[in-house]
């Protein structure tokens, strides 16, 4: 990928600037301070998860081995946008190599093509789970749900690979300032000195494709489910049903409902706010909110969690109980 900041297409260009949220410098900070604490506990709240699935034997199974990666997804995914946006809430200047750009367009829209990926996985496995109980635990084993999770990685990182290239290659002579807070292709778009219908076209047909392809194949795995569900004997077991999916379907339309109204309605019709504070939704508040979903809905991860909890709190007994060497 040549997007070295070399050739025609920075020849005037070497950098650019990220706008972000425009407004005096007491509510710069008072930004920072914020967005600084929904960072941390994003981090927490899926490292977390992360812990859970890895030392909890129990929940060694795909479902929560796909669920382990999905956290592991959205700690990345918020390292690809939030802290250069808490930089430039301190900064003066708010810019970004042409390089780093283009890197933070690649993975953030990976990062979000991979959970796509993920989340339709994350249906396909409960599907098979519920409506097909017999063969479950044959076909899918804990090999085959690393391929899966391996699977999802590989094309979430190659999916969005050509429009970034082909963006990259476009001539930049100036302006070089971008109204938001991120590297985003209809911004780089605009601010080309030529016209790039086909980079354009192909950027959203794939952001379209993905979006809505996974968004329907989840759709039509949780109608299937709920039939099955409702055919279930046991009123626990619906129960039980209910409340797994409930929590996946619960972080599908949180997610897409967002990731829809930027890259599938078009973006003639947004205001200049309106992308920002899309991005920031789904880029930001989602993964926070995620591990709120999956604990609180789910018995199995609330009881894994709380032996996180135990083991941190055993582990800092043991540090504080160590007797101090004396210094002779």
């Amino acid at each position: 990928m040549n997007i070295s900041g070399s050739g025609s297409s920075s020849e005037s260009v070497r950098e650019f600037i990220l706008l972000g949220f425009p407004c005096s410098r007491e509510i710069q900070v008072i930004l920072f301070m914020f967005f600084s604490i929904i960072y941390l506990l994003t981090l927490m709240g899926n490292g977390a998860i992360i812990c859970a699935v890895f030392w909890d034997q129990h929940l060694h199974t795909p479902m929560y081995i796909l669920l382990g990666n999905f956290a592991f997804l959205e700690i990345w995914y918020v390292n690809s946008t939030v802290p250069n946006t808490l930089i430039d809430f301190l900064s003066e200047t708010k810019t970004i190599s042409f390089t780093g750009c283009f890197l933070q367009l690649y993975f953030f829209f990976s990062m979000g093509s991979t959970e796509c990926f993920f989340l339709s996985a994350m249906a396909f496995d409960r599907y098979f789970a519920i409506c097909h109980p017999l063969h479950y635990a044959t076909v899918m084993t804990r090999q085959q749900s690393f391929n899966l999770a391996i699977s999802c990685w590989v094309c979430g990182f190659l999916w969005y690979l050509v429009p970034v290239i082909l963006i990259s290659q476009l001539p930049f002579c100036g302006p070089n300032a971008i109204d938001h807070f991120v590297c985003d292709s209809g911004p780089l778009l605009t601010l080309s000195c030529a016209p790039a219908p086909v980079s354009k076209l192909i950027s959203y047909t794939l952001s379209s494709l993905i979006i809505l392809l996974s968004f329907f194949f989840i759709l039509i795995s949780y109608a299937l489910v709920l039939l099955a569900v409702l055919q279930l004997p046991s009123a626990s077991s619906r129960h039980k049903a209910f409340s797994t999916c409930g929590s996946h379907l619960s972080v599908v339309l949180l997610f897409y409902g967002t990731i829809m109204v930027m890259h599938v309605s078009p973006g003639s019709s947004h205001s200049t706010l309106m992308p920002k504070i899309m991005t920031l939704f789904y880029a930001m508040v989602t993964p926070l909110f995620n591990p709120l979903i999956y604990s609180l809905r789910n018995k199995e991860m609330k009881n894994a969690l709380w032996k996180v909890l135990e083991k941190f709190k055993m582990s800092l007994k043991v540090f504080d109980s160590r007797p101090s060497r004396s210094v002779k």
